[in-house]
């Protein structure tokens, strides 16, 4: 499974955009008067804009607020020659919980140098900037909110989790497949795997075969969202494995995309298939759902290692897709003792999150915080 690169182009947008980006904020200011002006982190360009125009610069991370610490450490292991094959805990305490697969995921593939380019200027541009606003609540995310402020000494503010300020409709990118919640409604409770990689992701031929036959093998329940165009040589479900439909039966459905927030609502749902992006990991814990984590770059394995190390919410597919480890992580979260386990941990959580968003609730403190800091620039 791979995604596609945007190391280049991130690093050609932050040069090529500082000079029309001044020009048309300056004409914005002369026109109306601006607090400040608000960026994602990868765009730390604007770090330089702003500070021309002498406005203060707040950044935007919708990633986890773990992955800052890592990202931060990550420069540094590049300057050492064995980095590919050995992490050390000495060199930073933050790459501890990280293993070398991990690493590799991040940062070790043909893009390697422009990645570390833009994770190094990324992090430079936030700790110049005036405050950080992040997509997490400070419950699930405690010691890194704690080294964060320590290290980059900037106000932050812990607002999230976003998509529970909007409707989910907002941010669907294709046309969901409302068959997949009239399926779910037949089901038993927590007897459904939903299996989703997101808007991006891109799997071989061999990853997909495994996949199916992984889910075959592991005979529970599964709602499996393939998005057309997602598999390499083929349209939507050419590829599948013959035998494959007939093997499964009613066991299964299959969509090009669904509701995802309301899939993850859904009674049935006893485990989310994911590749660990950052809002699928949030909205997975909004809802109580344990994980089965494949995670494959950027943020990705960092999310996956707290889901299954940290928070214990998850189990890690350490040999990529390999049918037989697919059935037994399936069999593990749905029928297991400790899938039953990993549901309570993942109920607290999801009791932490709501009270977060409530008034008194950090996440309700937060914004509130982050409103004032903004009316007094």
């Amino acid at each position: 499974m791979h995604f596609l690169a945007v190391n280049n182009i991130g690093n050609f947008m932050n040069k090529s955009c500082i000079n029309p980006f001044t020009r048309c904020l300056a004409k914005l200011l002369e026109e109306e008067p601006v607090a400040c002006l608000i960026s994602d982190a990868v765009w730390h360009f604007t770090q330089l804009v702003a500070d021309g125009l002498k406005l203060p610069r707040i950044v935007l991370r919708t990633s986890s607020m773990s992955c800052i610490p890592v990202y931060a450490a990550l420069p540094s292991l590049g300057e050492k020659d064995d980095f590919k094959t050995s992490i050390q805990q000495e060199w930073a305490p933050e790459l501890a919980l990280m293993t070398k697969m991990d690493i590799k995921k991040i940062c070790n593939d043909k893009s390697e140098e422009s990645k570390l380019l833009l994770i190094s200027n990324t992090i430079k541009g936030t700790k110049a900037a005036s405050a950080m606003i992040v997509n997490t609540f400070k419950e699930l995310e405690e010691p890194a909110f704690l080294a964060i402020s320590l290290d980059f000494r900037i106000p932050t503010f812990p607002i999230g989790p976003f998509h529970k300020y909007f409707p989910a409709s907002s941010s669907s990118l294709l046309e969901p497949d409302k068959r997949s919640i009239s399926w779910l409604d037949v089901q038993p409770n927590s007897s459904v795997v939903y299996v989703s990689f997101g808007s991006i992701a891109l799997l071989g031929e061999v990853e997909f075969t495994n996949m199916a036959w992984g889910l075959a093998n592991s005979k529970q329940r599964f709602l499996w969202v393939i998005r057309p165009g997602s598999v390499s040589g083929s349209e939507w479900l050419e590829l599948l494995p013959k035998g494959f439909i007939e093997e499964v039966g009613e066991r299964g459905c299959v969509v090009k995309w669904a509701p995802q927030q309301e899939v993850l609502a859904h009674q049935a749902i006893g485990a989310f298939w994911t590749q660990n992006g950052w809002n699928s990991t949030l909205e997975s814990i909004c809802e109580g759902v344990p994980m089965i984590c494949s995670p494959c770059s950027y943020d990705q394995p960092i999310n996956a290692r707290y889901v299954t190390d940290v928070w214990k919410i998850g189990v890690m597919l350490d040999n990529g897709m390999d049918r037989e480890e697919i059935a037994r992580s399936i069999k593990r979260v749905i029928v297991d003792k400790e899938g039953n386990e990993m549901i309570q941990r993942s109920k607290s959580l999801q009791k932490k999150v709501s009270l977060s968003l409530q008034e008194g609730g950090s996440a309700h403190q937060s914004l509130e915080s982050l409103v004032d800091y903004i009316i007094h620039f």
